[in-house]
């Protein structure tokens, strides 16, 4: 989600939540990534997207957001460490 996010917000386009979010969307389901509902998914752009905004990556203007390529550039996602397996009981 946050990858796709700072795909679409590395455009020269600044996006309400709704244009954002129906971009992020469609861009996810063409790839078969989206899942859950949709207001589901809706919650986590929203709650990723105030992150970045935190993190300086996100520029908000109102109601309309914009991505700061150089800082975008940035984002590191990577996956959290696999947890250690536990030892089974004999």
């Amino acid at each position: 989600m946050t990858e796709e996010l700072a795909s679409v917000l590395s455009s020269k386009s600044q996006y309400e939540f709704k244009e954002l979010f129906d971009v992020v969307h469609e861009n996810l389901r063409a790839r078969n990534a989206a899942s859950g509902g949709e207001e589901m998914l809706r919650l986590r752009a929203y709650e990723k997207l105030q992150n970045l905004v935190a993190r300086g990556m996100v520029k908000k203007d109102g109601k309309k957001y914009k991505g700061i390529p150089k800082q975008l550039a940035t984002l590191q996602t990577t996956p959290p460490p696999a947890p250690a397996p536990t030892p089974a009981a004999a």
